[in-house]
């Protein structure tokens, strides 16, 4: 494990009235301990959770477009506001690494077949793999050596299946004691990786759950269970 510990410079914030200091997790964050390989981001949309993880990326010097260090094109919106108010605490540093955007990862696809030999990414143009296949041939061909990876909902390009394929590839470089992950997801698939910790977002503050007790669990398993009844309180409501 390289990243030890978020913290956040409150005496350098100049006003937490705006965004994204305005964000309930936000504004109480002053430390966060990253306690596990994997660590997983959850809680409702706006909750804080992709904020955080984008100026992590910011603070490693990643493209917050998504890709590495070396990956120069630019997106609209992809600057992080919050980069420059957050410290990292690594033992030891790394540089290698990647971030996630699966939001704009078409445009991530585009610069690789301008910069990069397509056989680097299983022989073929991301642009030519379906979406969940161009997120594995990232997984299986980009991620390698030591290394952080922050991933923004990677289960939005993952089927069921490719996800529980994710989390074999996940599994093999986390048992190499070389890779590191901070992935934020709505996936009760991803959440259930053994021996993750999962920081839930949601309440206004930054707190470690377990995983039965995270809203994707509680909502999927409920309504497994009791999908008539649950869809019967929905419609009628």
């Amino acid at each position: 494990m390289f990243l030890k510990r978020i913290q956040l410079q409150h005496d350098q914030i100049p006003s937490f009235q705006s965004y994204p200091f305005s964000i309930p997790s936000i504004k109480s964050l002053h430390q966060l301990d990253i306690k596990s390989n994997v660590t997983f981001f959850v809680g409702e949309n706006g909750a804080g959770k992709s904020t955080l993880l984008e100026a992590v990326a910011d603070k490693c010097e990643f493209n917050t477009a998504g890709g590495g260090r070396n990956n120069y094109y630019e997106v609209d919106a992809s600057e992080s506001a919050l980069g420059d108010y957050i410290r990292l605490s690594w033992l030891p540093k790394v540089t290698n690494g990647f971030f996630l955007r699966a939001e704009s990862f078409f445009h991530f696809a585009s610069h690789v077949d301008t910069v990069e030999a397509a056989d680097s990414y299983g022989s073929r143009s991301l642009h030519e793999q379906s979406h969940g296949e161009s997120f594995l041939s990232l997984f299986l061909n980009r991620f390698k050596g030591k290394a952080i990876y922050l991933l923004d909902e990677p289960e939005a390009a993952l089927s069921p299946q490719r996800q529980l394929t994710f989390l074999k590839i996940l599994r093999d470089l986390d048992v190499s004691r070389e890779s590191q992950f901070i992935i934020s997801t709505h996936s009760p698939i991803l959440l259930g990786y053994p021996d993750a910790t999962i920081l839930s977002f949601d309440n206004g503050h930054i707190k470690e759950i377990e995983y039965e007790m995270t809203d994707p669990y509680q909502i999927t398993s409920y309504f497994l269970q009791n999908r008539e009844k649950f869809l019967k309180d929905i419609f009628d409501d």
